[in-house]
């Protein structure tokens, strides 16, 4: 029976992904900053831990909590939305703590056990925001476009070991809690001169011609956890799937 932790299990894609491993049988270790216990079916097969990605010291307990692992799925990630002009550097600081560096920071200290075993599998979860320009996100998409430059190096690094990592990039979710776990942040991120432009584009995402469902995302990160190819970027989503063929 294999055994993967997954980050920023609270809501969204996280979730999704915890209930999706579990029920293919898997054990799971569902990592989340502010722990639930009633999101996720009551098993011997499923955990709870506490994690905060920004901190080495969560990293380090619940790691130690989890024990072997087979696959760890980095999917914990805050949103940003606003105009870069106007976003001060603290909170692209913040934004780059949870999204690059608590990706890094998590990877780094589940390696020494995957290199030891010769196994296991890293699914880094970004964005199709990486795919293809989009407005009002420059620092969002920086965070997570630094990853897969990042997974995409580090593919190389780890073949020598047996361990496989693999991207995943999920397109606009809009019932993911992007805007509710972003909303103080982006106080005051649309200037004035900026209104109409943003208007014209939060027109457009409330009427979308595809969006990506949880479900999407949980199926598409189960596939790139066994999947042996050398494919390293699985979209995930219609639209985020219509992106990548697109580029």
């Amino acid at each position: 029976m294999k055994t993967v932790l997954i980050t920023g299990c609270s809501s969204g894609y996280g979730l999704e992904t915890a209930r999706h491993f579990h029920a293919q049988g898997w054990t799971v270790i569902a990592a989340m900053r502010t722990p639930r216990e009633d999101v996720l079916p009551r098993s011997d097969r499923l955990r709870v831990v506490a994690l905060d990605v920004t901190r080495p010291e969560s990293i380090a307990a619940a790691l130690e909590a989890s024990g072997p692992i087979d696959v760890l799925v980095n999917n914990a990630g805050i949103g940003l939305m606003g105009a870069f002009e106007v976003t001060p550097m603290t909170t692209v600081r913040e934004v780059f703590e949870t999204n690059t560096f608590g990706v890094m920071a998590m990877t780094q200290a589940a390696l020494p056990g995957f290199r030891a075993r010769r196994s296991g599998v890293i699914v880094n979860v970004t964005s199709s925001a990486t795919l293809a320009p989009m407005p009002l996100v420059a620092v969002y998409t920086a965070s997570k476009t630094a990853i897969e430059g990042f997974t995409a190096s580090l593919a190389f690094e780890l073949e020598e070991f047996n361990v496989r990592v693999k991207l995943v990039q999920p397109g606009y979710g809009p019932s993911t809690s992007f805007t509710s776990n972003g909303g103080a942040r982006m106080q005051g991120l649309i200037p004035e001169a900026y209104a109409p432009f943003a208007q014209r584009i939060f027109a457009s995402l409330g009427q979308p011609s595809a969006v990506t469902q949880a479900s999407d995302v949980a199926e598409v990160v189960w596939r790139a956890a066994n999947d042996a190819s050398g494919q390293l970027r699985f979209p995930a989503g219609p639209d985020a799937v219509a992106l990548a063929r697109s580029t």
